[in-house]
């Protein structure tokens, strides 16, 4: 494992102590990357992985106490850096890369043409505050981790960044449209390793779970045979981990020891009964709903109606005023991420709800929500906001949100646009409802946009206008794609 948080941590918010694996048969090396805790030389973040890996893996082999098998594993940046190695170097003999992806703009940094505020922001300040506690700026550092305690880094954040990190990799990211793929850094493995046995780790309230299953269509395509496992945890959340599975894994492809055989290749949590289960009884393009309104689908959170093969209508005025934006919770882009209750932000008059009536029997999900409806605003950017949720005993729970960043005078066009939500998969029972709603804003999961055109970069300033969304119904179609289609 290659990672930048200081090697004693070895990511044990999500993994079993390396010592645990260690008393099964292993050698297992942790590194700091280079300019990390006790490494010498600059942090680069991702670019200088490729290289440094590749050095890192030819070194275990040496290592006189080994059979020379290589297998590698961790999340996040450590689920990153095990797939980044030099052109022509050995390939690790067994990967378990988690929550992580290739594409720095669509898998670490953004999502429907908006920054990750609170998450990117929140991260590259804890980069920035092991770049200042290196080179020993005390001041600095409690600057950074006071802005992260209190929550003041959402509007100072920045601006910190600037003066104490200018040429973090964080910073860098927030500097780029994200709407453009232009300058951003999509990795490609090196031949070969995507064909490696490997196991995949994602969770459904974690923001890289679309580079997790790129990863496993990117490796379907390369001709390997992915192991995969999606539960229903957060980023920091795995509700007791996978790492006896993990340890059967390496047991087979490093020792050649048998008891793999008795797990499933895929499986994933169910997010409404906890159950786990394969992929092929639900990968393909799922139901599709209806929405229909008289207007009232904002004022009234009850109004609004979801309808499985009916016929949908009406117009719904939407408006978001900047002094009271609607907040984001839990979700992936959540720092509260996870299945949450959102009642209250039903009730609120700048949120539209699209509501099903009650199940007769129960009814399986299992792709990525789509959103597709003909919208026009009044100023030169807006943000659509959707949450996907299941009414249980009266209270909304939360299971899937997306966002959709729009910005130019094109907006004030009535267009067709699609919102694309975060993959799931889920069961509800019978008499549940499954609801949709819509906002203008996500506070602080992503900036709120000004209306004036321009990216925003931070929370609601003096100039942000007031923005109307005039949603038209008659053709609009809530829908589930298959789980490893693109959001974008």
């Amino acid at each position: 494992m290659r990672q930048p948080y200081g090697r004693a941590i070895a990511s044990t918010v999500t993994y079993a102590h390396p010592r645990w694996y260690a008393s099964q048969g292993y050698a297992v090396a942790v590194q700091d990357v280079r300019g990390r805790g006790d490494s010498t030389g600059e942090f680069r973040g991702f670019a200088q992985e490729a290289d440094d890996g590749a050095v890192a893996l030819a070194w275990v082999r040496t290592l006189p106490y080994v059979n020379g098998r290589v297998g590698s594993y961790g999340f996040s940046y450590q689920g990153l850096s095990q797939l980044l190695l030099s052109p022509g170097s050995p390939l690790p003999d067994a990967l378990a890369p988690a929550m992580a992806g290739l594409d720095e703009r669509l898998h670490w940094a953004s999502e429907g043409g908006a920054h990750w505020w609170a998450l990117g922001l929140g991260w590259a300040l804890q980069l920035a505050a092991e770049t200042v506690r290196r080179a020993g700026d005390e001041t600095a550092w409690r600057r950074l981790r006071l802005s992260l305690e209190g929550g003041t880094f959402l509007r100072d954040g920045l601006a910190l960044l600037e003066q104490h990190d200018p040429g973090g990799m964080g910073l860098g990211w927030l500097r780029l449209d994200p709407a453009n793929p232009i300058g951003w850094r999509r990795h490609e493995p090196p031949e070969g390793l995507l064909c490696q046995p490997m196991l995949l780790v994602g969770g459904w309230h974690d923001p890289h779970l679309s580079g997790v299953l790129d990863l496993r269509a990117r490796a379907h395509a390369a001709g390997g045979a992915p192991w995969l496992r999606i539960g229903a945890w957060s980023h920091l959340n795995w509700a007791g981990g996978l790492d006896r599975l993990q340890l059967a894994f390496f047991d087979r492809h490093l020792r050649d020891r048998e008891g793999l055989e008795t797990h499933p290749r895929e499986a994933v949590a169910d997010l409404g009964s906890g159950s786990w289960r394969g992929l092929a009884d639900g990968g393909g393009e799922g139901p599709r709903w209806a929405l229909r309104s008289q207007g009232l689908a904002a004022i009234d959170a009850g109004e609004g109606r979801l309808l499985a093969g009916g016929e949908g209508g009406g117009v719904v005025w939407l408006v978001h005023d900047p002094w009271r934006p609607a907040p984001g919770r839990g979700g992936h882009l959540g720092l509260d991420a996870g299945l949450v209750a959102r009642t209250d932000l039903d009730a609120r008059a700048d949120v539209a709800c699209f509501t099903s009536v009650p199940l007769i029997g129960p009814l399986q999900l299992a792709g990525r929500p789509e959103l597709e409806l003909e919208l026009s605003c009044d100023q030169d950017g807006f943000d659509l906001c959707g949450a996907l949720s299941v009414i249980r005993q009266g209270t909304a729970w939360q299971l899937s949100t997306g966002v959709l960043r729009s910005l130019g005078p094109h907006c004030r066009r009535r267009q067709r646009r699609r919102l694309s939500l975060q993959p799931l998969v889920t069961t509800l029972a019978a008499g549940e409802q499954l609801r949709l709603s819509l906002a203008v804003s996500a506070w602080p999961q992503i900036a709120v946009n000004p209306g004036s055109g321009d990216c925003p970069l931070g929370p609601v300033g003096p100039g942000h206008r007031v923005i109307t969304l005039e949603l038209q119904l008659a053709d609009a179609c809530l829908r589930l794609l298959p789980l490893d289609s693109r959001a974008d």
